[in-house]
C-alpha cells in the first residue's frame, strides 16, 4: 500500500460501532459523576453540560471517522480544552488516522491533543494533581498512542510488503516453469524433426545414387520424402508457435511418445530400409510410467538417428527390458562403417549430450561409446518405480 495513499480502514478499525457506544457513554458518565463530585473547586453547570455535549459529539465523531479520518480527528482533539470526555473518541480516531495517514499527518494530530490536553486545566481543575504530573501523563500518552499508531502502520506495511513480495515470487516460479516447459518441448521437437530429417536425407541419398531403381522403389521413396517434409513441417510450425507464444498448460499438442510407440518407430525404420532387430522384454508396457517410457522413446529414436546418420546401411540392434522396481533398460548397438569418412548428413553434435541429460534428468543414467566388439553401443537405465 502506498504510504501516500488513503487506505480504507480494517474491519478492525472502523468506526466506534453501536454496540461500543454505550460502554463508551456509560464509562463517561460515572468518571464524570466522580469526577466532578470531588473536584476542587466544584466545575460549574455550564461546564458539566459542555463536557456531555461532548461526549455526544465523541461517538459522532466515532462514527464519522470511516468517511472522514483527519476532521474526525483534529475537531475532537480540538474540543479537548472545552470538554476533557471527548479526549477518549479523540485518542481512539489519533490511533486509527496514524495508521492510515502518513506519519507527520499523525504527529501534527498528536501535537494538537496534547496541547488541547495540557491547556484543559484553565477550565477544569485537575487537584490534588500537580501540573507537572499532569504534563508527564499527557506527554507520555501523546508518545504511547503515536507510537501505537505507527507501530501498527509499520507492521500492516511491512505484512503488505510480504505479500507482495511472496506473490512476485510466486509469479517468477510460475514464469520459470513455463520457460523450463517451453525448453523441455523444443528439446522434444528437436529430437523429433531430428529423426525426421535424417530419415528423409536417407531416402534423398538413396535416389540420387540409385537413379536406375525401380519405379515402385522410387514412387515408395518418394512418398516416405513426402510424409517425412509434411511432418517435419507440422513440427516444425508446432516448436515456433511454442517458442512465440509460449504455453498456457502441460497439455498442448506437442508429441507425448511412449514405450508403446517405440514400435511404430522401429517399423517406420525398417521400412525405410533400415536393418532393425527390435527385442523387448516388458510384461505390460501400458503400465510403464508415461515420463519414462517417452525418454525411453527418446533414447532409441535419438540411436536410430545416430545409426543413419554417422553409420548409414548397417544393421542395428534395440533391446528393451525392465519392469517394476529393476528399472527399464534400453540398449542400442550398430556396426560401424569400414571407413572414417563423412557421411554429409550434418549433425550439431549435441545429441547424446541432451539424452544423456534427460536420462539424468529423469533419475537414470546413460553411456555411450565403442564397444570391444567394434560396435557404437548406447546403454540408458530409467528408474521405474514400483
Amino acid at each position: 500500500m502506498h504510504p501516500h495513499r488513503r487506505a480504507p480502514a480494517a474491519p478492525a478499525a472502523n468506526g466506534c460501532g453501536r454496540s461500543a457506544t454505550w460502554p463508551f457513554l456509560v464509562l463517561v458518565a460515572a468518571f464524570g459523576v466522580t469526577g466532578y463530585a470531588v473536584a476542587e473547586p466544584p466545575v460549574s453547570t455550564a461546564l458539566v453540560a459542555v463536557d456531555a455535549a461532548g461526549a455526544v459529539l465523541g461517538c459522532v465523531a466515532l462514527f464519522a471517522w470511516r468517511r472522514l479520518p483527519v476532521a474526525s480527528t483534529v475537531v475532537p482533539a480540538a474540543l479537548v480544552v472545552v470538554a476533557p470526555a471527548i479526549g477518549i473518541p479523540a485518542a481512539i480516531n489519533l490511533t486509527r488516522t496514524t495508521i492510515h495517514r502518513r506519519l507527520p499527518v499523525g504527529a501534527a494530530l498528536t501535537a494538537l491533543l496534547v496541547a488541547s490536553w495540557l491547556a484543559m486545566p484553565l477550565l477544569y481543575p485537575i487537584a490534588p494533581l500537580p501540573y507537572t504530573g499532569h504534563l508527564v501523563i499527557v506527554v507520555a500518552s501523546g508518545v504511547a498512542l503515536f507510537a501505537w499508531g505507527s507501530f501498527v502502520r509499520a507492521r500492516r506495511q511491512l505484512l503488505l510488503s510480504m505479500a507482495r513480495r511472496a506473490e512476485a515470487e510466486q509469479q517468477q516460479r510460475v514464469d520459470e516453469a513455463k520457460q523450463l516447459e517451453r525448453e523441455h518441448i523444443a528439446r522434444e521437437m528437436h529430437d523429433v524433426l531430428a529423426h525426421r530429417l535424417s530419415l528423409l536425407s536417407m531416402h534423398v541419398g538413396a535416389l540420387e545414387f540409385r537413379r536406375d531403381a525401380p519405379t515402385d522403389e522410387v514412387a515408395a521413396s518418394l512418398k516416405v520424402i513426402r510424409n517425412s517434409t509434411h511432418q517435419a513441417l507440422q513440427d516444425l510450425r508446432e516448436v515456433i508457435g511454442v517458442l512465440r507464444t509460449g504455453i498456457t498448460d502441460g497439455n498442448g499438442d506437442y508429441p507425448q511418445p511412449t514405450l508403446a510407440t517405440v514400435r511404430e518407430l522401429v517399423n517406420a525404420a525398417q521400412a525405410a530400409g533400415v536393418q532393425v532387430t527390435y527385442d523387448e522384454h516388458v510384461d505390460d508396457v501400458d503400465s510403464v510410467p508415461a515420463s519414462v517410457g517417452r525418454t525411453a522413446y527418446r533414447v532409441v529414436q535419438e540411436a536410430m538417428t545416430n545409426a543413419r546418420k554417422h553409420a548409414p546401411g548397417m544393421p542395428v540392434t534395440l533391446d528393451v527390458h525392465g519392469g517394476p522396481g529393476a528399472g527399464l533398460t534400453v540398449r542400442a548397438r550398430n556396426a560401424l562403417p569400414p571407413t572414417d569418412e563423412p557421411t554429409g548428413v550434418p549433425g550439431a553434435g549435441t545429441g547424446l549430450i541432451g539424452m544423456t541429460e534427460r536420462a539424468e534428468l529423469a533419475g537414470g543414467r546413460l553411456s555411450h561409446g565403442r564397444t570391444p566388439a567394434g560396435e557404437f553401443g548406447l546403454e540408458a537405465w530409467l528408474p521405474w518405480p514400483t
